[in-house]
């Protein structure tokens, strides 16, 4: 069994990754609803949020999935360590 210390830790590797492909996963979601109801498309969005997206480029959705995994992670690199921090303390 865990001791105190250990039971509450969050694991780095499996937030990120979970974490990572959470924001993947809704942002195609996100494009597939843009794409069914383009009168509610929030495409707009996307050019402040991820660096050199844009709505017409062929390459745009796999570079916003590429971006979206990579802000999970660092989420994760970020969080996680001061989430494990302070549940230490706690």
């Amino acid at each position: 069994m865990a001791n105190d210390r250990t039971r509450h830790r969050i694991s780095i590797f499996g937030f990120g990754l979970s974490l990572s492909l959470f924001f993947a996963i809704t942002f195609a979601l996100c494009v597939g609803f843009d794409l069914l109801f383009p009168q509610y498309a929030m495409h707009e969005a996307w050019h402040g949020l991820l660096p050199g997206f844009v709505w017409i480029s062929g390459g745009a959705f796999f570079l916003g999935l590429v971006e979206t995994f990579i802000y999970g992670w660092y989420v994760a690199l970020i969080f996680g360590p001061l989430y494990n921090m302070f549940a230490v303390r706690a």
